[in-house]
């Protein structure tokens, strides 16, 4: 069954993509084209009322990278509530800093990989 989204997200999906930070253009250039087992995965893709990072769906995977705002403590919390709303729909969440794609990114590869 597909996931179904919020219609209004699917411009403002479009514009994020446009505007990647470094840490997702690093990533992305890491996972696109089916290079990490043949899956194939989205950037920016909105699942329901939010917009993760990257999401596989052959794999149920939502990836996330999250820069400093993300452990402000009001954001620690509606990571954890969207965290907690995408697991019930099936889904698998890996969350990684911006610090760790870009001074590791073969490590988060692997990570990626391992969780495939």
């Amino acid at each position: 069954m597909p996931l179904r989204y919020v219609s209004y997200l699917k411009s403002k999906s479009r514009d994020l993509r446009s505007r990647l930070t470094d840490a997702e253009k690093l990533l992305w250039s890491k996972i696109r084209k089916r290079q990490i087992k043949d899956c194939l995965f989205n950037r920016q893709k909105p699942i329901d009322n939010y917009i993760v990072d990257f999401y596989c769906d052959r794999a149920k995977l939502v990836i996330e990278i999250d820069g400093g705002q993300h452990y402000e403590t009001k954001n620690i919390v509606a990571d954890r509530k969207r965290d907690l709303y995408l697991k019930n729909l099936g889904l698998r969440i890996l969350r990684f800093t911006n610090l760790d794609v870009l001074r590791n990114i073969d490590n988060v590869v692997e990570k990626i990989r391992n969780e495939i």
